[in-house]
């Protein structure tokens, strides 16, 4: 029973230990602050379009009105007498709205665009969200690997120090030799704690996305080595360009101060309502009143307010439409730098990999001649350096190449 409990407990532990990048994009999205603001955005536009969908129903209002003492004056053969007396009424106004000339209609169909834009941007702040965990996700298996590389260079190092002092005791090595090996193993220490300080940070970053906390050590997929794009760059610009969306979310915006623009237009001319009352008053006398009618309201004058709005709102659409092309010049710039760096890191990978395996036999050949005597520590050193900084190398660059196609992947507007 033991051993059943204790088995269960390491693979529960193991389990707990590992993480996908689809798991923490998911818990990101779950849970971030930035992806809720987003949602109530959504509803918030949501209600907007109910308020404007008022103007378009009956508004009913209910009145009432009781006068405890109130003074009546009654005319009475030519003079006026008084008669002090309580009183009271009660009705009910209906109002109707027939036709504004579309002024309603075009706040509506702005408040319902306003609505797409909102569900728009949450649909940008997810992506971005996706995007900024994938760099910390891939950031974590870049400084795991470069803990690893670090403590191999560290120990190579320690290795050939114990060497060198084993052969300067027996004179064939000098004490040069040893000191320089020993400094070159506190750089390696330190490069070490860089490394390991630099996966702490990535860690506890992807930490306050998902919303729990990232334990050191923990697996991860390889989401790096199998990052790659198929589409060519025509239609990968396209898709960019159709499915941004920042610039999706501008082109509403257009649509949205056009719509605004309308109804402001409009407010010149006025608006006819359908107008239904129904009165009943209990003073000295009692009776009751009704009224159905139609009206007619035309703003003649409003001190150059109505004026002023609809240039502002004309305003308003030309400054949107220029944001939309500068949007559009800024994803096309990006956009094609990115390409640029991405078929160089391409380039980059293949010569750090001809590099490492060049270096590692050089290092291999190095190492067994020094100790034969056969060469100097400085050359051993910068063997070892060549080797180490084309295995690190390696790992910056795929890791860049990763990160460019994240990009790519997020002005898509895409999570995955």
């Amino acid at each position: 029973m033991r051993y059943f409990l204790l088995m269960f407990f390491l693979i529960f532990t193991l389990r707990a230990q590992s993480l996908n990048l689809e798991e923490c994009i998911s818990k990101a999205i779950d849970t971030h602050p930035d992806i809720k603001r987003a949602l109530l955005d959504v509803k918030k536009s949501s209600s907007s379009v109910d308020i404007a969908d008022a103007d378009y129903l009956p508004q009913v209002t209910l009145n009432a009105e009781y006068d405890p003492y109130r003074t009546y004056v009654l005319p009475q053969n030519g003079t006026f007498h008084t008669i002090d007396d309580d009183g009271w009424q009660a009705g009910a106004t209906l109002n109707q709205k027939i036709w504004d000339f579309s002024k309603t209609t075009s706040t509506i169909k702005a408040y319902e665009t306003q609505e797409d834009i909102a569900k728009l941007s949450l649909q940008d702040v997810k992506a971005l969200m996706a995007y900024k965990v994938k760099l910390q996700y891939e950031l974590i298996l870049v400084y795991s690997e470069a803990i690893d590389v670090r403590k191999s260079d560290m120990q190579a190092k320690r290795e050939l120090y114990d060497q060198a002092t084993a052969l300067v005791k027996l004179g064939m090595k000098t004490k040069a030799d040893a000191s320089r090996f020993l400094s070159a193993f506190y750089v390696a220490e330190d490069n070490l704690g860089i490394a390991k300080a630099n996966y702490d940070k990535a860690r506890n970053s992807l930490s306050n996305y998902i919303g729990e906390k990232v334990e050191d050590g923990v697996v991860l997929e390889d989401s790096i080595s199998n990052n790659t794009l198929y589409v060519n760059d025509q239609l990968l610009y396209d898709a960019v360009l159709q499915n941004n969306p920042e610039l999706k979310s501008i082109a509403k915006s257009v649509e949205k101060d056009e719509l605004l623009y309308k109804a402001t237009k409009s407010s010149h001319y006025g608006s006819i309502d359908a107008v239904a009352s129904y009165n009943y008053q209990d003073t000295l006398n009692s009776y009751d009143s009704t009224l159905l009618g139609i009206t007619l309201r035309i703003p003649l004058y409003s001190g150059g307010r109505t004026s002023a709005q609809v240039e502002q709102s004309l305003l308003a659409r030309e400054q949107t439409k220029a944001l939309l092309n500068a949007k559009a010049l800024a994803l096309k710039e990006e956009f094609s730098s990115l390409l640029i760096d991405l078929k160089r890191y391409e380039k980059t990978i293949k010569a750090k990999e001809a590099q490492l395996t060049a270096s590692e036999e050089t290092k291999r050949v190095l190492d067994a001649r020094y100790k034969q005597g056969l060469s100097t520590y400085i050359e051993v050193l910068d063997a070892t350096a060549l080797y180490l900084d084309a295995k690190l190398g390696l790992l910056e660059a795929k890791y860049a190449k990763s990160s460019i196609i994240n990009r790519i992947v997020y002005l898509q507007g895409n999570i995955l």
